[in-house]
């Protein structure tokens, strides 16, 4: 356990939230006109899920709503991100919207507001149409457009009210991990297509901001939530710095490239050359994805370690991002990645703070001036009611304490870091991982949906009042 620290305080306009996704926590996928997604197709195929679970029930948010936000009050949280299923206000990604849809979500903005929650809306987290999937998906360039305009749809019918917008989350995931590993959805295994996905989201994302500034007010403010990675090579070896470079082209340069400087690393370019040509960015696409941002969105959860692999011959994938004979690297299957050194989540993922803090002073120097955000951050661990009927889990304290601590000292050191999200409030459908995985600070008993928070809620909830981060005593 860390060893005992000075009280730290945050600055009094910070924003302390908490962030969900739409298909984690809503369950019902057939109510009210909503259509499959990708991810309701991915989890009900044989195999794909552990246990087979889904996300059909999820934490029925869709009907609990009203109590989790008066949970959230109740904690004292001063903003909540959520997300809004396209195939719940869209069914087929294309068209006019469905009214009981947007319903939905004009009830929830009002239900935070009403609390003096602050509503961030995130408009894609991973469930595409299953419609535009099988028109196909991402790496077809006309998605890019199906977004704009639904991102046009949810601005003028929410963008009187809400204020923070993300347009979407992890990009990374989506292209590399739906469309090179596949242990996501839609599950497809093609390097070249993985590339061709994360270009289109990049354009999606340019339309979208652009779609979204013609119909919403000046005030709002439009942001991207990217799962940058911190890529730190095994060795000084030249040839363990090139491998990191690589990586960190395809984690980070590949979508901050064109979003925050105009143009895709020639390195990037040059080294995936073998699995594409990139004829598929059309004269204009950086400028339009070069939009001018309000605001960027930052999820960590740990480092990577990557070295060359010896002898010219692929290494494992120990890249923490699921089991797969495919890679979701392309152009860099002699990459080696290996685990950090020291403690680890549930997840099988090391706990480092100091990547977060070097993840935030990355960005302050990336693009200066350019508000931050923590839009994601937190811990799975292995959680369980005591005899007491209360959940106690000191490690996630403990988690909190160290990542905060680390936000602290960044601002100190001059990075603009304006709010952190918890990930996550609820336990949750943790995607393939199912029903194993509990990131929240609530606990679900996903039996009977009761909802229990944690010792963790309630410490967070404490920072969150204050805005002051207690040092931590041996034994917390």
């Amino acid at each position: 356990m860390p060893e005992p620290v000075t009280s730290v305080t945050f600055p009094s306009a910070f924003l302390w939230g908490a962030a969900t996704s739409a298909y984690q926590i809503e369950g019902a996928v057939r109510e009210d006109g909503r259509t499959p997604s990708i991810w309701d197709t991915f989890s009900h195929t044989p195999g794909r899920t552990a246990g087979g679970d889904t996300g059909d029930i999820a934490v029925d948010h869709y009907h609990r709503y009203r109590d989790d936000v008066a949970l959230m009050a109740e904690l004292g949280l001063s903003a909540y991100r959520f997300s809004v299923s396209w195939p719940r206000v869209q069914p087929t990604g294309r068209g006019p919207v469905v009214q009981r849809g947007l319903d939905f979500y004009r009830r929830l903005v009002d239900e935070l507001l009403a609390r003096g929650i602050r509503p961030a809306l995130t408009l894609y987290h991973w469930d595409l149409p299953q419609e535009l999937e099988d028109a196909g998906g991402w790496p077809q360039r006309d998605t890019a457009f199906r977004f704009a305009e639904y991102a046009r749809l949810v601005g003028e019918a929410l963008g009187d009210r809400v204020e923070q917008w993300i347009t979407l989350n992890e990009p990374w995931c989506s292209a590399f991990l739906g469309y090179g590993s596949g242990v996501h959805a839609p599950g497809r295994t093609d390097p070249a297509a993985s590339l061709r996905a994360a270009h289109h989201l990049n354009l999606a994302h340019g339309l979208a901001a652009s779609a979204l500034r013609s119909v919403m007010p000046a005030r709002n403010e439009i942001a991207i939530s990217l799962n940058s990675s911190v890529v730190r090579p095994l060795s000084q070896d030249p040839a363990d710095i090139a491998a990191a470079r690589r990586i960190d082209d395809l984690a980070n340069g590949v979508f901050h490239g064109p979003m925050l400087h105009g143009a895709y690393p020639a390195s990037l370019l040059e080294a995936t050359a073998s699995v594409t040509d990139w004829s598929y960015v059309l004269d204009g696409d950086t400028r339009t994805i070069n939009v001018p941002l309000d605001a960027l969105g930052l999820n960590y959860y740990t480092p990577a370690l990557v070295s060359a692999a010896s002898g010219g011959t692929a290494g494992p994938r120990a890249d923490g991002h699921g089991a797969s004979d495919h890679s979701p690297w392309p152009g860099a299957d002699d990459v080696r990645f290996h685990q950090t050194p020291g403690e680890r989540t549930e997840m099988g993922w090391t706990i480092d703070p100091t990547g977060l803090y070097d993840l935030l002073l990355r960005y302050t120097r990336e693009a200066p001036g350019l508000p931050l955000y923590i839009t994601e951050n937190g811990a799975a661990y292995d959680d369980k009611p005591g005899p007491d009927g209360r959940v106690h889990d000191p490690e996630r304290i403990a988690y909190l304490h160290d990542h905060l601590a680390a936000v602290r000292r960044a601002i100190t050191d001059g990075a603009d870091v304006r709010g952190y999200y918890l990930w996550s409030l609820l336990d949750n459908f943790e995607w393939a991982y199912g029903y194993g995985k509990r990131f929240g600070a609530v606990y679900v008993d996903y039996g009977t949906l009761e909802r229990t928070p944690k010792s963790s809620a309630r410490w967070y909830g404490e920072v969150a009042r204050t805005g002051v981060l207690p040092g931590v005593e041996p034994g917390v």
